[in-house]
């Protein structure tokens, strides 16, 4: 069992734990995920690390309640426990495996939509650590819905509000704070881009345009976790790639956001996924080797 012993509402529908995981916590880094299940017969939640303590054996999630497990797992206080708390899953970020002296010439951006923020968080704090600079955008549709813009500060040199209603910070999408950016004279080489799939699309089709190398995770699609149920195929350059066990993070010029979403929907229905396990066949699966069936 793993026991619950902080939770944090960071906003009406959005709720952050810290779990006792200490195996977890021992191996995990940013950009990795984990899947929780409240009890037995509970659902597989895939979730990305917002943070981790391994001094302390915690691990920090942060999620939406947007269906009846996260609902469920909402009303989970301090002392509980839930069933399963599997992970470190899917592939670290990219930038830890660089050299630090290499990261520090880069001039780097980060962009967070929404609930894209938690997992933008520990890639910022554990670049901060190593002694890299790096700015973000936090972008949401009102103030009610920014989220973590305190622990952000501390991490990163600049931090930009934006909200789609003027609420707080400035006003428009991620887009337009990042087009204001550059015509103020900043200057950005390498973007990580999470968030919602259409938030992706469009600041991957404005920086292809500004030439600017543009990372994105692919976590939005994951249901499974483990590539046996093909909700998170998609195509990256031409070749069929699962978010869970060959990403979450993708060259996003490459990701096709649409085929992407279109699946997304057809995934929700019964008959959706009939529909695609029919077209897609021995490439419907990932986890299993593309397995037939």
């Amino acid at each position: 069992m793993y026991e619950i012993v902080k939770k944090r509402k960071l906003s009406e529908h959005i709720i952050l734990m810290d779990v006792y995981a200490p195996r977890t916590a021992k191996h995990c880094y940013p950009g990795q995920f984990v899947i929780v299940k409240t009890d037995e017969k509970g659902e597989r939640i895939p979730l990305t690390i917002c943070d981790y303590d391994r001094a302390a054996g915690t691990v920090t999630i942060v999620f939406q309640t947007v269906g009846a497990s996260t609902k469920m797992m909402a009303e989970y206080e301090v002392g509980e426990t839930f069933r399963d708390f599997a992970g470190p899953l899917g592939c670290k970020t990219e930038l830890i495996d660089e050299s630090i002296e290499e990261l520090k010439k880069k001039r780097m951006l980060f962009i967070a939509g929404g609930v894209g923020t938690a997992p933008v968080y520990p890639q910022v704090k554990w670049l901060q650590e190593q002694g890299v600079s790096v700015d973000v955008i936090i972008g949401a549709r009102n103030k009610e819905l920014i989220i973590l813009e305190e622990e952000m500060r501390r991490v990163a040199a600049n931090v930009y509000i934006t909200t789609d209603d003027g609420s707080y910070g400035r006003t428009g999408n991620v887009n337009d704070c990042l087009k204001a950016l550059i015509s103020e004279g900043k200057v950005y080489d390498h973007i990580v881009a999470i968030g919602p799939l259409i938030m992706m699309k469009f600041v991957c089709l404005l920086t292809k345009e500004l030439g600017i190398k543009t990372i994105v995770s692919m976590n939005p699609i994951m249901v499974d976790g483990t590539g046996m149920c093909g909700a998170c195929r998609l195509t990256v350059g031409g070749e069929i790639k699962f978010a869970c066990v060959d990403g979450p993070e993708f060259d996003g010029h490459l990701v096709n956001f649409d085929e992407a979403m279109k699946r997304q929907q057809l995934y929700r229905t019964e008959e959706g996924r009939a529909v695609l396990r029919a077209k897609e066949g021995s490439t419907h699966h990932g986890g299993c080797g593309h397995c037939e069936g």
